[in-house]
């Protein structure tokens, strides 16, 4: 999102392993739903134990796979949840919002100076709204970047420089800088930052391309470059708790209209090899947790479907190009890059799609998404399977950052 006012496969692959079996994936034929139980309900399976050195057997945790055939349908579709509310403050109709859908997620969107004690009173708020299930926490978000594109400022969060300031720091400068930051957002209650840019605009675009350019939201012009910013910033938020998203594959960097505000955004350009790949690719490898599908559309690869709702780009290059099995999470899916979409046609393409996180920039569209995600999950076994597959990816993040009690 632009809008002004990971991990590797390494890190799932036994969640996902287990949840083929559990779920009915791969090439075994699907089996029915796990059967749904209370939100404080445990999984069916007992923990195993396993044997200390002397012989004393100690609980070992439960995977996320585990944890999340243990959910019922609503609770799953609710972990695929990322709802916005205004950085200012959280309104009664939105938390009832969360509440209904049983968001796993919350953004916050919307700048505010109001600085961080009074953001933590914000996340806070936000957290007391939903009733999780039993061992799953929420996870707050925030678009901090840097420059013009940095949510929460005031008292407690330093002015960051925008990423084409941030270029002219050596990595170890921006990596400890970026440490420092992230510890700032984890004081206010924030979990995971929609950041660092991984864009790379060629220096023939610089005065035409509108979302990064235009925005100096740009490390550079240089894939080699750019990827080692990205990978600094990735692994300061990461010394800090902070989860990070890569953003916005396949990249925005060769097209001239923003997607949040402009339809049928279109790069004519990027192909499946194209070399802007090697900035996602060091993110991947310093340990970014997401990466971010974007709203526009890429006449070589997919004509017939914005990045976010393509298979060929999220299963194919994402998942397999790019050999990344962490968490695809979406660009604004109530942005008017997409809004040629019912907002319940939105959701279920970018499921079907192999995505795993919804940003519903607009709160009231989140019942319509959610229950749309239930009806489809509810005829369709193998979409059904698909909703299980994202949560698993989902609560496997936030194990990660000590927000779920299981195994990744």
């Amino acid at each position: 999102m632009t809008r002004i006012a990971g991990r590797g496969p390494a890190s799932v692959f036994a969640a996902l392993t287990a949840l083929a079996l559990l779920a009915g994936c791969g090439n075994a034929p699907p089996v029915s739903s796990p059967t749904p139980t209370s939100a404080s309900s445990p999984p069916d399976s007992p923990i195993p134990e396993s044997p200390t050195p002397s012989g004393t057997p100690t609980p070992t945790a439960a995977t996320c796979a585990s944890v999340v055939a243990g959910l019922n349908r609503e609770e799953r579709i609710g972990q695929l949840l990322m709802v916005a509310i205004d950085s200012s403050g959280l309104s009664s109709s939105t938390a009832d919002t969360l509440a209904e859908v049983r968001a796993g997620s919350v953004l916050l969107l919307g700048n505010t100076d109001s600085g961080r004690r009074a953001i933590k009173a914000v996340t806070d708020d936000a957290r007391a709204a939903i009733k999780t299930p039993s061992g799953i926490g929420v996870l707050l978000a925030a678009d901090q970047e840097g420059g013009q594109v940095q949510r929460l400022s005031g008292s407690g969060f330093d002015d960051m420089p925008s990423a084409e300031e941030q270029a002219e720091l050596s990595d170890s400068e921006l990596r400890g800088d970026a440490e420092n930051w992230g510890e700032q957002l984890k004081k206010a209650g924030i979990d995971a930052n929609l950041a660092p840019v991984a864009d790379v605009v060629p220096k023939s675009l610089e005065d035409v391309n509108e979302p990064i350019a235009g925005l100096d939201r740009g490390y550079g012009s240089d894939p080699e470059k750019v990827g080692q910013k990205v990978a600094a910033f990735v692994e300061g938020m990461d010394k800090a708790g902070i989860a990070t998203s890569l953003k916005h594959f396949p990249g925005l960097g060769k097209v001239r209209g923003n997607t949040d505000f402009t339809d049928r955004v279109t790069d004519s350009t990027t192909d499946e090899d194209d070399p802007g790949f090697a900035a996602f690719r060091a993110g991947i490898d310093a340990g970014a947790d997401m990466i971010m599908a974007a709203n526009a559309y890429y006449s070589k690869i997919d004509p017939d479907h914005q990045a976010v709702f393509s298979k060929k780009i999220i299963t194919g290059l994402i998942r397999e190009g790019l050999n990344f099995d962490g968490v695809v999470i979406s660009d604004d899916l109530a942005a008017k890059g997409v809004s040629d979409l019912s907002p319940e046609k939105r959701a279920t393409s970018f499921i079907s799609a192999g995505g795993d996180l919804m940003i519903i920039g607009a709160a009231d569209d989140a019942e319509d998404m959610a229950e749309a995600l239930e009806d489809k999950a509810e005829s369709d076994k193998s979409f059904d399977a698909r909703i299980t597959e994202s949560a698993t990816r989902v609560v496997a993040l936030k194990s990660r950052h000590g927000l779920a009690s299981c195994s990744p």
